[in-house]
Parts: structure tokens; C-alpha cells; sequence
């Protein structure tokens, strides 16, 4: 058995602080202690799960898979008053959709209610429990301070006998609520507060959702807790650092008894993120409040309001991943976890063009009646996808009102009078004509001239504009409504709210605005309920799967593009724009970032560096943002030339050194790197060459910033060469199928997005080198 002194103290976990736990339970393996682990994940059914139950759900589902045991469900509702089935569904619900399996081991600690009413009569019977008669104000005022000792009850010393005639009448309803409590007697003068004669029992009046009224006494959570792990036989019992004072309680009842198995308590940091609130009790004052639209309301941290919004499963548990396991609480950036949600966006979400504040504009010298169909990709070059859809251009389209200004400020690479910019996709238009609303002044239209790209893909007049915008055809585009979600709370910590104030004065106003009258290009007429999609230029989106209609989808906004929130803006949080139509409501200002895109950076560089960003947009092909970053940062764009110098592949070097590289980095200067560009070049040319996939990639850049080394070296030395052998990937395809077959079953019956689930699983059992091409192939071939 584990001992107090085998406990690893917070020093000792150090460098292992991510895996504490699971080299407890290797260790009891490895020692004999337990031939199998049994974990639990125990909620009370009082309320919805947050993102905070999802690292407890991952951790503990997930460590009793790793080691081959099992995790039981058990929902802890001994609270009658404050639980309710419909709470017991959406946890089940949750649970599952983050991955949870627990098969026939879903209990109740209601089930046991015979069982604990025993045990507490055993520790009557043993003089460790007593029937204590004193009012709530008087028990607090027996029972000490920090620095004091508490004092006994009057009641302490009642004889066994009158203890089990108190109790027996206790719980045949004899008397009202508050009159009696059954206490366990340990020591009032204990350093441990729970220590101090803590209750077990309490009279409770209300109906039970499952017994019904079949009880008025219920067993408070730690006598029930302890006590449910062991008629279970749970052997790591793994609950967050605040019921660490608790553990010696939880020991105490499981020592005093006769139990049939020996659990053990092990605690690890919650998860607490800025900018959101975790406490069941605030999340349902927010529901009861009206101050959000239910439980599932996109702009909560719970599971169900994720999922609704657009979160996937995958992007929580990379989260949890990146966060690990440690014996210190400290506060995640809410940045991290979009971060993390762009990743997994990022390769799962298909780019389409959506105008969300629509401005008309007509294409004078464009025939009427004509329609030209262009072919345009869904993913970008740095995405491992293929497909592309039709995308009509006609003489009237839509650009985003905030792509036009009438009176630009200097270095405006937008559309204004006068100027050029391309379509994306398609050709280039001049604006020539500004139509306004006689009555408001208010700009109703542009008029444009349009002007096709020559072989080269410049514009017919040699000039090269530097603004690219995003448009849909007016005559082909679907009128729908897209919601844009922000932070709920405009706080870093709304719970630390000045005397007098509340919570919820932190709320912030633009946590959603409603656009209706946006427009999407019509390959979205078909959208099913639950599809991620990106907005080029805007965020990705996620058709809502409740308000959505056939032919009248609603998209809500998963997360912006960027962090618009970032302290690096030199601004406070600000609330996304509202509509124009709305423009009689007094509105709060959008956020920096997304006022500022890159063509205001440029404007603000100096001379050189604006040049050179210009060069790298002009000669090498880089988006706007990251030209800006590179010219910004002498030692990044040196180690993006030295790069390129290896292995020209610009677009990739430049995503690779901002995006991926900064990840790494993390305090770290790009000066410090103990590796050059040359090796960032090599890593990419094993990349593109098929050597290695990109997820392999970012293993190997993570070593190299933490060792330095060739990746070459690497891959050859931890193996890490991409599988892309037909008949060793085959093999491992066939072993998924035949494993699943629930799953395939629900993709031959239509579910297609189950594809995803079987490439993760393929990628999982090669360890991540599988070629994902050629695993979708066959995968294809398989299921069909």
C-alpha cells in the first residue's frame, strides 16, 4: 500500500510535475500494490459540466486506459435539493463526446444510501460518531480558529445507545430539518479544521430525483465520497487540490471502518482559466439570470455551450495536453486555449468567403447576364488537403463595408476612390464612382471597373496592388445570420470583483452580436448542421446545430483568426463590432486587432523595414501579417533567410518561423536558439519531401530548440521516418476497422465526419508517422 511518506512532495515532482500521477500508479503497478487500476470520475449531477471537469474527465478516463484498467462513472448525489436527471443526461452526454467510455461501470452514490446509513451505524457502534443536537451558529462558534482550538459539543459524550435511537429516529423523520446532524468524533483541537468533528449525515426535506422520498437524511460528500470509492474498489482516487485537506478525512472514515477495498486520495491543480468563471454556483446564476441563453449558450465554458460553438474534442484534450498535471494551481491564459482551438481548426475546416457587412458593388464594364464560375481551393497550401469548390463571379458583388473608405488614411491598401485591389481568386477592380443614400448620406454603393489578370496573374496596367479582398457574387450568395461570439467576462479575473460589486458587473456587453443580412457564397447552400468552416480574412465558424435550418444555416464564430484580446496591443479587452444596421444603438468599439490589419502595421514601420516587408509580400510570396512580423525582428527574418537558403519554400519557412517557432519559444529569444536557419531549412525540405509529416515535424522542432542537432539526425536516430508503405499502413487500417465496427456501422449509415475519428485512430497506432493522404485513401477504399 502507499504510504503518506511515499507521496511525492512538490520538489520532487519537479521536472515530472505533468505526470506526477500516472508514475504513482506505474510505480504501485511495478511494486505489486494493485494489479489493476480503477479510477473514477465522480460528478454531482447539481449542474452542467465546464472546461474545468474536462481535464479531471481526460485524466482520469485516460490514465485507466493507458494502464488497462477501468474508469467508473458515478454521479455523487447525495444533495437532493440542488440535483435534478436532466443534469445526469448532459454530463453522460459530455462525457462521451469527450471520450469517455465506462461502459457497465456507471453508479450512483444514491444506490449506496442502505450501505453508508450502515457504515454510519458501525461508527456509532465503535464510539467514532455522535448525534450532535447544536443549532448551526453554535457549531461554529465551538469549533475554533486557525490558531485556536475548537471546544466539544455538550452533546459529544451521548452513550452508543441514546446515538442509534437519535439516528434511527433521524432518519424515520421524526425531526425537522437542522435539529440533529450526525457528527464523527475525532478531535476539536485538530491542526485540520475537517478534522474537528466534521458532519456525516444531515436531515434534508426534499425529494430525492431517484429514492424519491424514501430518505430525509443524506450523507455529506466526504463520508460519501470515501466511503463509495471503497465499495467500488476504486484504487486511485483523483480529485483537485482543494479537497487536499480533505484527504485526511477521506483516510480517517476509510480506516475506521470495515471497508472492502483500500483507496487511496491524490491531488492535482484544477484547471483555472482568465476571463471566464468555473464555480457552479456563478454559472447557474448566469443561467437563471437571463444574462445567457441556457446552459449550452456558446459564450459559457461549459462542455455543452464548447460543443455548440464549435470546439472539438481534439482541441480540449491538445489543451489539457499542453497544460499537464501538476501539484500547483496557477491561472491559464484564455489565449492558450483559442490557440490550441485554432490548431485544430486549422486542419479540419474547409476556407469559403462570407461578407458580413455586405456593400454593393457593381462591375460597370462587366457584361450583364454573365456569370464566370472560378475554381477556388478549400485549403490553403500549408493545409495537407485537397478540394475546391466553383465560386460564381457576376457584375454585382458584395465586399466587407469595412474594406472601403472614402477618405483612407496614407498607406490605405484597401478599396477606396481611385484605387486597386485584387479579388481574391479573381481578377482586379478600380474604384470610379461612390453612390450614396439621398436621404442619410449614407455610402449604398460602389462602382467599380473590372480588370482580368494577365498569364502572370498581374493586373492588365502593370500596376500590383497590395490589398486582397474577399467578396461573394450579389445574385448567387445566401442571406444568412452569423453570431459573433467574444469572452463573456471583459475581466482577467472576474471573481476578483471590489467590495460592493458582483461578478457579473464584469460581463462583457459584445460578448455576442447577431448579424443578419451577411452573405456566404452559395457553396454553403447545402451546409449541414455541426460543419466548421473558415471565413477567409474573418475566423473560423461553426454552423449552429440547433437554430440552423435546412437552406437557412446559422453560423456562430468558434474563435477569431487571431487574438484580439492580446496585452500586446497596448489596449483593454474591447467588444466586436456591431452591425451597420444597428448603427442608431450606441455600440462598443471593435478590438485593436481587428481594426489594424496588416496594411496599418506596415503604414507604422519605418521606412526600411516597411520595405522590406513589401519586398517579401511582392518577391517571396508572404501574407501581409507575416511580412509585417518577419521585417519587424531582425534575428526572425535572419533565420527565415537562412531558411530559405537551405530549402526555398518561403510561405512554409515564414509560417513555420512565426507560428510553430513562437510556440516553442515560449520566454526564449530567437538570438538563444541553440540550432540555425540552415536546420529550420533542412527540417522543412524532410517535410516537404514526405520524410516526415508535419505533426512529427513539431516533435522534431521541439527538440531542437530544447538540444539543438540536425532534424535528420533526429528523425533517423528516434525513428520517426512517415509511414507511406501501402501494406504496412493497410494493415494497421484493417486493424482500426475491425475494432470499431459501431463506428463504421454509423459511417456506412451516412455519418461521414467519422472519417476524422479513423484517421486519428490510424495516427495514433503508427505513432503519429502514418501518411495522412494515403491513410484517408484507404480509409475511403475500406469504409465505402
Amino acid at each position: 500500500m502507499t504510504t503518506q511518506s511515499q507521496r511525492p512532495s512538490d520538489a520532487e515532482s519537479g521536472a515530472g510535475a505533468s505526470n506526477f500521477i500516472r508514475n504513482i500508479i506505474a510505480e504501485d503497478l511495478a511494486a505489486g500494490r494493485h494489479t489493476r487500476v480503477v479510477t473514477r470520475f465522480p460528478p454531482e449531477p447539481n449542474g452542467y459540466l465546464h472546461i474545468g471537469h474536462a481535464k479531471s474527465i481526460l485524466l482520469n478516463f485516460g490514465l485507466a486506459t493507458e494502464f488497462g484498467g477501468v474508469c467508473h462513472m458515478r454521479f455523487d448525489d447525495t444533495n437532493p435539493a440542488a440535483e435534478d436527471m436532466e443534469y445526469v443526461e448532459s454530463i453522460q452526454r459530455d462525457v462521451r463526446w469527450l471520450g469517455g467510455e465506462w461502459g457497465d461501470k456507471l453508479f450512483f452514490a444514491s444506490d449506496y444510501f442502505e450501505r453508508l446509513y450502515a457504515f454510519a451505524v458501525e461508527l456509532i457502534r465503535k464510539g467514532k460518531a455522535y448525534v450532535c443536537s447544536l443549532s448551526e451558529a453554535e457549531t461554529r462558534e465551538l469549533r475554533g480558529t486557525v490558531t485556536e482550538p475548537g471546544r466539544d459539543s455538550p452533546y459529544r459524550n451521548r452513550s452508543v445507545e441514546e446515538n442509534l435511537d437519535l439516528f434511527a429516529r433521524m432518519r424515520a423523520g421524526e425531526f425537522p430539518e437542522g435539529a440533529h446532524v450526525l457528527r464523527a468524533k475525532i478531535d476539536m483541537a485538530a491542526p485540520n479544521m475537517k478534522m474537528r468533528d466534521p458532519p456525516i449525515y444531515r436531515i434534508k426535506r426534499a425529494r430525492h430525483y431517484r429514492t424519491g422520498d424514501a430518505w430525509c437524511i443524506y450523507p455529506l460528500y466526504d463520508f460519501a465520497h470515501s466511503l463509495s470509492d471503497a465499495i467500488e474498489g476504486i484504487t486511485h482516487s483523483i480529485c483537485t487540490l482543494e479537497f487536499e485537506n480533505n484527504r485526511e478525512l477521506y483516510d480517517w472514515i476509510i480506516e475506521s471502518l470495515d471497508v472492502p477495498s483500500r483507496p487511496r486520495q491524490y491531488e492535482f491543480a484544477r484547471l483555472n482559466l482568465n476571463y471566464t468563471v468555473m464555480s457552479k454556483r456563478k454559472l447557474l446564476a448566469l443561467v437563471k439570470g437571463g444574462h445567457v441563453k441556457g446552459w449550452d449558450d456558446p459564450r459559457m465554458p461549459t462542455i455543452a455551450g464548447l460543443r455548440r460553438r464549435g470546439v472539438t474534442p481534439e482541441s480540449i484534450r491538445a489543451f489539457c495536453e499542453e497544460i499537464g498535471v501538476a501539484k500547483t494551481n496557477s491561472m491559464v491564459e484564455f489565449a492558450k486555449f483559442e490557440s490550441c482551438v485554432r490548431d485544430d481548426l486549422n486542419l479540419r475546416a474547409p476556407r469559403v468567403m462570407a461578407v458580413l457587412r455586405p456593400l454593393r458593388v457593381v462591375l460597370e464594364n462587366y457584361p450583364e447576364g454573365q456569370v464566370e464560375e472560378i475554381d477556388a481551393p478549400y485549403w490553403p497550401e500549408d493545409v495537407p488537403r485537397q478540394g475546391s469548390r466553383k465560386v460564381p463571379l457576376s457584375r454585382v458583388i458584395y465586399i466587407e463595408r469595412d474594406d472601403f473608405l472614402e477618405d483612407p488614411p496614407k498607406k490605405w491598401f484597401r478599396l477606396a476612390p481611385g484605387q486597386q485591389v485584387r479579388l481574391r481568386y479573381a481578377g482586379f477592380i478600380t474604384c470610379r464612382e461612390v453612390v450614396r443614400d439621398h436621404a442619410t448620406g449614407e455610402v449604398i454603393e460602389l462602382r467599380c471597373t473590372y480588370d482580368r489578370p494577365t498569364t502572370s496573374g498581374e493586373a492588365p496596367d502593370g500596376r500590383k496592388p497590395k490589398g486582397t479582398l474577399h467578396w461573394v457574387s450579389a445574385a448567387h450568395a445566401l442571406a444568412v445570420e452569423v453570431r459573433l461570439y467574444d469572452r463573456l467576462f471583459a475581466s482577467e479575473r472576474p471573481d476578483a470583483v471590489d467590495e460592493g460589486k458582483d461578478f457579473l458587473d464584469n460581463l462583457n456587453p459584445g460578448s455576442l452580436v447577431a448579424l443578419t443580412g451577411c452573405r456566404v457564397e452559395p457553396s454553403l447552400s447545402t451546409v449541414e448542421k455541426g460543419s466548421h468552416v473558415q471565413f477567409e480574412r474573418q475566423g473560423f465558424f461553426f454552423v449552429d446545430p440547433v437554430d440552423s435550418a435546412p437552406g437557412a444555416p446559422v453560423f456562430n464564430r468558434t474563435v477569431a483568426l487571431k487574438d484580439s484580446w492580446s496585452k500586446l496591443s497596448g489596449e483593454k479587452p474591447a467588444q466586436a463590432a456591431a452591425p451597420e444596421s444597428a448603427a442608431a444603438k450606441p455600440q462598443p468599439p471593435r478590438p485593436k486587432a481587428e481594426r489594424a490589419p496588416f496594411e496599418e502595421r506596415l503604414a507604422r514601420l519605418e521606412p526600411a523595414r516597411a520595405d522590406k516587408a513589401r519586398h517579401l509580400i511582392e518577391a517571396r510570396g508572404i501574407p501581409g501579417d507575416d511580412a509585417v512580423v518577419l521585417a519587424e525582428d531582425d534575428d526572425l527574418l535572419r533565420l527565415f533567410e537562412d531558411a530559405v537558403s537551405v530549402h526555398d519554400n518561403a510561405r512554409s519557412a515564414a509560417n513555420w518561423v512565426i507560428h510553430s517557432l513562437s510556440r516553442e519559444l515560449k520566454d526564449s529569444k530567437t538570438g538563444d536558439l541553440p540550432f540555425s536557419g540552415a536546420q529550420l531549412g533542412e527540417l522543412l525540405a524532410l517535410i516537404d519531401d514526405g520524410t516526415i509529416s508535419g505533426k512529427i515535424a513539431k516533435d522534431v522542432l521541439a527538440e531542437m530548440v530544447q538540444q539543438g542537432g540536425s532534424p535528420r539526425a533526429i528523425v533517423e536516430r528516434r525513428g520517426l521516418r512517415q509511414v507511406a508503405d501501402e501494406g504496412a499502413l493497410e494493415r494497421i487500417v484493417d486493424q482500426v476497422v475491425a475494432g470499431h465496427p459501431g463506428e463504421v456501422s454509423r459511417f456506412r449509415a451516412g455519418n461521414t465526419k467519422l472519417i476524422g475519428f479513423f484517421v486519428g485512430q490510424v495516427m495514433k497506432a503508427s505513432g503519429g508517422k502514418a501518411n495522412p493522404d494515403l491513410v484517408n485513401s484507404l480509409l475511403t477504399r475500406k469504409l465505402a
